[in-house]
């Protein structure tokens, strides 16, 4: 009688839900993770603009010809400590790789973001899609003060 019992209830576990409600289930996951997919793939690359200089106290930064190494030997150091848990050098991770970063903004805008970035990630047209584009991971603000940031601009151009 207990065989009996435990066969008919093991036959019931077994039986729950027919394979066509287990093929839409699956099929509504499937169909959830290509729309995740979709979504990630439609957020189309944040333009060029070298014009837009950013929200901030810095207006106007013209770099030197010649990259000042001293400066350049400081940002790294500030880099290092402040920007390598969400930055890497040369590919993604939680933001974006920042080799190349000059030829995609401009001094300017790169000097106010570190300076100002939850203003930024609100008005700036550029940093909002950024941040659309990264998951809406909100870059947090380091605190830095201009002669750091400036470092940081520095050892960039070294990238």
């Amino acid at each position: 009688m207990k065989k009996l019992i435990a066969f008919m209830g093991l036959a019931l576990l077994v039986s729950c839900g027919s394979s066509n409600e287990k093929k839409k289930g699956f099929e509504y996951n499937r169909t959830q993770k290509e729309e995740k997919k979709a979504i990630s793939s439609d957020s189309s690359e944040v333009p060029v603009d070298l014009e837009n200089k950013g929200i901030g106290p810095v207006k106007s930064l013209t770099f030197d010809e010649a990259i000042d190494t001293a400066l350049a030997s400081k940002g790294e150091n500030a880099f290092n400590q402040k920007c390598t848990a969400c930055h890497m050098t040369n590919k993604k991770l939680i933001g974006p790789a920042m080799t190349g970063v000059f030829d995609r903004r401009s001094p300017e805008w790169v000097i106010n973001f570190l300076l100002n970035p939850t203003e930024m990630l609100k008005q700036d047209p550029i940093a909002k899609a950024l941040l659309k584009q990264y998951n809406n991971v909100m870059m947090l603000n380091q605190n830095l003060s201009e002669e750091e940031a400036r470092a940081i601009t520095e050892y960039l151009r070294t990238l």
